[in-house]
Protein backbone atom coordinates (compact mmCIF):
# COMPACT_ATOMS: atom_id res chain seq x y z
CA UNK A 1 0.00 0.00 0.00
CA UNK A 2 1.48 3.35 -1.04
CA UNK A 3 2.31 5.83 1.69
CA UNK A 4 -0.23 8.35 0.43
CA UNK A 5 -3.08 5.96 1.32
CA UNK A 6 -1.78 5.05 4.79
CA UNK A 7 -3.40 8.09 6.50
CA UNK A 8 -6.75 7.08 4.98
CA UNK A 9 -6.46 3.62 6.55
CA UNK A 10 -6.61 5.27 9.96
CA UNK A 11 -10.15 6.31 9.11
CA UNK A 12 -11.28 2.69 9.56
CA UNK A 13 -10.38 2.24 13.27
CA UNK A 14 -11.33 5.85 14.00
CA UNK A 15 -14.70 5.28 12.34
CA UNK A 16 -15.28 2.09 14.34
CA UNK A 17 -14.50 3.87 17.64
CA UNK A 18 -16.76 6.79 16.77
CA UNK A 19 -19.56 4.43 15.73
CA UNK A 20 -19.39 2.50 19.01
CA UNK A 21 -19.41 5.78 20.93
CA UNK A 22 -22.39 7.03 18.92
CA UNK A 23 -24.32 3.81 19.60
CA UNK A 24 -23.72 4.15 23.34
CA UNK A 25 -24.76 7.81 23.32
CA UNK A 26 -27.91 7.04 21.28
CA UNK A 27 -28.90 4.24 23.64
CA UNK A 28 -28.45 6.60 26.61
CA UNK A 29 -30.47 9.31 24.88
CA UNK A 30 -33.37 6.93 24.38
CA UNK A 31 -33.65 6.57 28.15
CA UNK A 32 -34.42 10.28 28.51
CA UNK A 33 -38.15 11.20 28.67
CA UNK A 34 -37.72 14.22 26.39
CA UNK A 35 -36.06 12.10 23.68
CA UNK A 36 -38.72 9.42 24.02
CA UNK A 37 -41.39 12.09 23.54
CA UNK A 38 -39.47 13.54 20.58
CA UNK A 39 -39.29 10.14 18.85
CA UNK A 40 -42.97 9.49 19.54
CA UNK A 41 -43.86 12.86 17.97
CA UNK A 42 -41.45 12.40 15.04
CA UNK A 43 -41.26 8.65 14.34
CA UNK A 44 -39.53 9.17 10.99
CA UNK A 45 -42.33 9.00 8.45
CA UNK A 46 -42.98 12.21 6.52
CA UNK A 47 -46.12 12.87 4.49
CA UNK A 48 -46.14 11.09 1.14
CA UNK A 49 -46.43 13.62 -1.72
CA UNK A 50 -49.36 13.20 -4.08
CA UNK A 51 -48.42 11.21 -7.17
CA UNK A 52 -45.59 9.28 -5.50
CA UNK A 53 -45.37 5.88 -7.25
CA UNK A 54 -45.45 2.66 -5.27
CA UNK A 55 -42.69 0.12 -5.80
CA UNK A 56 -39.64 0.12 -8.05
CA UNK A 57 -39.82 -0.28 -11.84
CA UNK A 58 -37.62 -2.73 -13.72
CA UNK A 59 -35.34 -0.03 -15.14
CA UNK A 60 -34.52 1.20 -11.63
CA UNK A 61 -33.61 -2.33 -10.54
CA UNK A 62 -31.20 -2.72 -13.47
CA UNK A 63 -29.65 0.70 -12.96
CA UNK A 64 -29.17 0.04 -9.26
CA UNK A 65 -27.17 -3.11 -10.06
CA UNK A 66 -25.16 -1.40 -12.82
CA UNK A 67 -24.41 1.54 -10.55
CA UNK A 68 -22.98 -0.79 -7.89
CA UNK A 69 -20.85 -2.58 -10.52
CA UNK A 70 -19.42 0.62 -11.97
CA UNK A 71 -18.77 2.24 -8.58
CA UNK A 72 -16.86 -0.81 -7.35
CA UNK A 73 -14.45 -0.71 -10.28
CA UNK A 74 -14.25 3.10 -10.26
CA UNK A 75 -13.11 3.07 -6.64
CA UNK A 76 -10.65 0.28 -7.42
CA UNK A 77 -9.08 2.14 -10.34
CA UNK A 78 -9.04 5.34 -8.30
CA UNK A 79 -6.99 3.59 -5.63
CA UNK A 80 -4.68 2.19 -8.31
CA UNK A 81 -4.14 5.66 -9.75
CA UNK A 82 -3.36 7.09 -6.32
CA UNK A 83 -1.08 4.22 -5.30
CA UNK A 84 2.00 5.88 -6.75
CA UNK A 85 3.14 2.66 -8.43
CA UNK A 86 4.27 2.59 -12.03
CA UNK A 87 1.35 1.42 -14.19
CA UNK A 88 1.85 -1.73 -16.29
CA UNK A 89 1.14 0.12 -19.56
CA UNK A 90 0.33 3.50 -21.09
CA UNK A 91 -2.29 4.45 -23.67
CA UNK A 92 -2.36 7.25 -26.23
CA UNK A 93 -5.55 8.02 -28.13
CA UNK A 94 -5.50 7.99 -31.91
CA UNK A 95 -6.18 11.42 -33.34
CA UNK A 96 -7.61 10.29 -36.66
CA UNK A 97 -10.99 8.89 -35.67
CA UNK A 98 -14.28 10.43 -34.57
CA UNK A 99 -12.51 12.47 -31.91
CA UNK A 100 -9.92 14.81 -33.38
CA UNK A 101 -8.20 17.57 -31.47
CA UNK A 102 -5.82 20.33 -32.47
CA UNK A 103 -3.34 19.43 -29.76
CA UNK A 104 -1.81 15.95 -29.72
CA UNK A 105 -3.46 13.45 -27.35
CA UNK A 106 -1.93 13.04 -23.92
CA UNK A 107 -0.47 9.75 -22.80
CA UNK A 108 -2.50 8.11 -20.02
CA UNK A 109 -1.73 5.20 -17.76
CA UNK A 110 -3.83 2.10 -18.38
CA UNK A 111 -5.41 2.64 -14.95
CA UNK A 112 -6.45 6.19 -15.87
CA UNK A 113 -7.80 4.96 -19.22
CA UNK A 114 -9.95 2.29 -17.53
CA UNK A 115 -11.04 4.77 -14.85
CA UNK A 116 -12.25 7.19 -17.55
CA UNK A 117 -14.05 4.41 -19.44
CA UNK A 118 -15.85 3.37 -16.27
CA UNK A 119 -16.65 7.01 -15.48
CA UNK A 120 -18.21 7.44 -18.91
CA UNK A 121 -20.38 4.33 -18.46
CA UNK A 122 -21.36 5.42 -14.94
CA UNK A 123 -22.31 8.90 -16.18
CA UNK A 124 -24.37 7.45 -19.05
CA UNK A 125 -26.18 5.22 -16.59
CA UNK A 126 -26.74 8.22 -14.32
CA UNK A 127 -28.04 10.41 -17.14
CA UNK A 128 -30.51 7.71 -18.16
CA UNK A 129 -31.57 7.48 -14.52
CA UNK A 130 -32.16 11.24 -14.36
CA UNK A 131 -34.11 11.17 -17.63
CA UNK A 132 -36.43 8.47 -16.30
CA UNK A 133 -36.58 9.80 -12.74
CA UNK A 134 -38.83 12.80 -13.37
CA UNK A 135 -41.46 11.61 -15.88
CA UNK A 136 -42.06 8.46 -13.82
CA UNK A 137 -42.45 10.40 -10.56
CA UNK A 138 -39.65 8.48 -8.84
CA UNK A 139 -37.99 11.79 -7.95
CA UNK A 140 -40.69 12.28 -5.30
CA UNK A 141 -38.99 9.53 -3.31
CA UNK A 142 -35.76 11.54 -3.15
CA UNK A 143 -36.76 15.17 -2.64
CA UNK A 144 -38.25 16.42 0.67
CA UNK A 145 -41.30 18.63 0.27
CA UNK A 146 -41.49 20.08 3.81
CA UNK A 147 -39.13 21.07 6.63
CA UNK A 148 -40.54 18.45 8.98
CA UNK A 149 -38.16 16.03 7.30
CA UNK A 150 -35.38 17.44 9.54
CA UNK A 151 -36.76 16.41 12.98
CA UNK A 152 -38.00 13.14 11.52
CA UNK A 153 -34.52 12.43 10.09
CA UNK A 154 -32.90 13.26 13.44
CA UNK A 155 -35.31 10.86 15.14
CA UNK A 156 -34.52 8.11 12.63
CA UNK A 157 -30.80 8.65 13.16
CA UNK A 158 -31.17 8.17 16.91
CA UNK A 159 -33.26 5.05 16.33
CA UNK A 160 -30.71 3.55 13.94
CA UNK A 161 -27.75 4.33 16.20
CA UNK A 162 -29.51 2.90 19.24
CA UNK A 163 -29.91 -0.36 17.25
CA UNK A 164 -33.68 -0.19 17.66
CA UNK A 165 -34.64 0.03 13.99
CA UNK A 166 -37.47 2.34 12.94
CA UNK A 167 -40.41 0.65 11.26
CA UNK A 168 -41.14 1.79 7.72
CA UNK A 169 -42.03 0.41 4.30
CA UNK A 170 -39.55 1.46 1.65
CA UNK A 171 -41.77 -0.07 -1.01
CA UNK A 172 -44.18 2.82 -0.46
CA UNK A 173 -41.90 5.62 0.74
CA UNK A 174 -38.48 6.06 2.36
CA UNK A 175 -38.12 7.27 5.92
CA UNK A 176 -36.89 10.84 6.46
CA UNK A 177 -33.19 10.00 6.87
CA UNK A 178 -33.19 7.77 3.79
CA UNK A 179 -34.95 10.54 1.88
CA UNK A 180 -32.20 13.04 2.74
CA UNK A 181 -29.28 10.67 2.21
CA UNK A 182 -30.51 9.19 -1.08
CA UNK A 183 -31.40 12.65 -2.37
CA UNK A 184 -27.97 14.00 -1.37
CA UNK A 185 -26.23 11.07 -3.08
CA UNK A 186 -28.15 11.49 -6.34
CA UNK A 187 -28.34 15.28 -6.61
CA UNK A 188 -25.16 16.44 -4.80
CA UNK A 189 -22.52 13.72 -4.39
CA UNK A 190 -22.87 12.26 -7.90
CA UNK A 191 -22.62 15.66 -9.67
CA UNK A 192 -19.62 16.53 -7.45
CA UNK A 193 -17.92 13.30 -8.47
CA UNK A 194 -18.54 14.16 -12.12
CA UNK A 195 -17.34 17.77 -11.85
CA UNK A 196 -14.19 16.99 -9.88
CA UNK A 197 -13.40 14.07 -12.16
CA UNK A 198 -13.71 16.27 -15.24
CA UNK A 199 -11.45 18.91 -13.68
CA UNK A 200 -8.75 16.33 -13.04
CA UNK A 201 -9.05 14.72 -16.48
CA UNK A 202 -7.13 15.53 -19.65
CA UNK A 203 -10.27 16.84 -21.37
CA UNK A 204 -10.62 19.85 -19.04
CA UNK A 205 -10.36 23.00 -21.24
CA UNK A 206 -7.17 25.02 -20.65
CA UNK A 207 -9.21 28.24 -20.58
CA UNK A 208 -10.85 26.98 -17.38
CA UNK A 209 -7.56 26.28 -15.65
CA UNK A 210 -8.39 28.95 -13.06
CA UNK A 211 -10.34 26.26 -11.20
CA UNK A 212 -7.65 25.12 -8.72
CA UNK A 213 -6.61 21.51 -9.13
CA UNK A 214 -5.29 20.73 -5.63
CA UNK A 215 -8.51 21.40 -3.64
CA UNK A 216 -10.55 19.74 -6.39
CA UNK A 217 -8.38 16.64 -6.08
CA UNK A 218 -8.93 16.60 -2.33
CA UNK A 219 -12.69 16.98 -2.87
CA UNK A 220 -12.63 14.14 -5.40
CA UNK A 221 -11.02 11.83 -2.82
CA UNK A 222 -13.54 12.98 -0.19
CA UNK A 223 -16.43 12.15 -2.54
CA UNK A 224 -14.92 8.71 -3.16
CA UNK A 225 -14.73 8.12 0.60
CA UNK A 226 -18.32 9.27 0.95
CA UNK A 227 -19.50 6.74 -1.65
CA UNK A 228 -17.53 3.97 0.08
CA UNK A 229 -18.98 4.87 3.50
CA UNK A 230 -22.48 5.27 2.07
CA UNK A 231 -22.29 1.87 0.37
CA UNK A 232 -21.05 0.12 3.52
CA UNK A 233 -23.78 1.65 5.69
CA UNK A 234 -26.45 1.19 3.02
CA UNK A 235 -25.70 -2.50 2.43
CA UNK A 236 -25.35 -3.12 6.16
CA UNK A 237 -28.77 -1.64 6.92
CA UNK A 238 -30.38 -3.43 3.97
CA UNK A 239 -29.20 -6.75 5.36
CA UNK A 240 -29.96 -5.90 8.99
CA UNK A 241 -33.47 -4.47 8.57
CA UNK A 242 -35.21 -7.27 6.69
CA UNK A 243 -32.81 -8.57 4.06
CA UNK A 244 -35.23 -10.65 2.00
CA UNK A 245 -37.88 -7.95 1.70
CA UNK A 246 -35.34 -5.18 1.02
CA UNK A 247 -33.50 -7.20 -1.62
CA UNK A 248 -36.80 -8.09 -3.27
CA UNK A 249 -37.61 -4.38 -3.49
CA UNK A 250 -34.46 -3.45 -5.39
CA UNK A 251 -33.59 -6.64 -7.28
CA UNK A 252 -36.91 -8.35 -7.97
CA UNK A 253 -39.50 -5.54 -7.97
CA UNK A 254 -41.77 -7.24 -5.44
CA UNK A 255 -42.87 -6.58 -1.86
CA UNK A 256 -42.60 -9.94 -0.14
CA UNK A 257 -40.08 -12.15 1.62
CA UNK A 258 -39.38 -14.65 -1.13
CA UNK A 259 -35.83 -15.64 -2.04
CA UNK A 260 -35.92 -14.20 -5.57
CA UNK A 261 -34.29 -10.89 -4.70
CA UNK A 262 -31.53 -12.61 -2.75
CA UNK A 263 -30.77 -14.91 -5.69
CA UNK A 264 -30.60 -11.95 -8.11
CA UNK A 265 -28.45 -10.01 -5.64
CA UNK A 266 -26.10 -12.99 -5.30
CA UNK A 267 -25.88 -13.17 -9.09
CA UNK A 268 -24.96 -9.48 -9.26
CA UNK A 269 -22.21 -10.08 -6.69
CA UNK A 270 -20.82 -12.88 -8.86
CA UNK A 271 -20.74 -10.49 -11.83
CA UNK A 272 -18.95 -7.88 -9.72
CA UNK A 273 -16.36 -10.40 -8.55
CA UNK A 274 -15.80 -11.62 -12.11
CA UNK A 275 -15.40 -8.01 -13.27
CA UNK A 276 -12.85 -7.39 -10.52
CA UNK A 277 -10.87 -10.51 -11.42
CA UNK A 278 -10.81 -10.14 -15.21
CA UNK A 279 -9.96 -6.42 -15.17
CA UNK A 280 -6.26 -7.21 -15.35
CA UNK A 281 -3.61 -5.49 -17.51
CA UNK A 282 -3.58 -8.34 -20.05
CA UNK A 283 -7.24 -7.75 -20.92
CA UNK A 284 -7.25 -3.98 -20.43
CA UNK A 285 -4.35 -3.41 -22.80
CA UNK A 286 -6.12 -5.42 -25.52
CA UNK A 287 -9.27 -3.37 -25.09
CA UNK A 288 -7.37 -0.08 -24.96
CA UNK A 289 -5.51 -0.96 -28.15
CA UNK A 290 -8.83 -0.83 -30.04
CA UNK A 291 -8.85 2.96 -29.69
CA UNK A 292 -5.22 3.91 -29.38
CA UNK A 293 -1.59 2.91 -29.04
CA UNK A 294 -0.52 0.95 -25.98
CA UNK A 295 3.09 1.03 -24.76
CA UNK A 296 4.65 -0.63 -21.75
Amino acid sequence: MARRWIPLLWLIPIGVVLLVAAVLVAQWLRTLPDIQSFIATHPGETAIPAGTPVGFPWWLQWQHALNAFFLLLIVRTGLQIGSGKRPPAFWTRRNDGLIRTKNPPRRLSIHVWFHLVLDALWVLNGLLYWVLLFPTGQWLRLVPVSWDVVPHALSVGIQYLSLDWPTHNGWIHYNALQLLMYGFTVFVAAPLALFTGLRLSSIWPPRLAFVPEKPVRALHVFVMLYFVAFTVVHVGLVLATGALRNLNHMYAGRDDESWIGLVVFAGSLVVMIVGWVVARPALLTRLAALGGAVRR
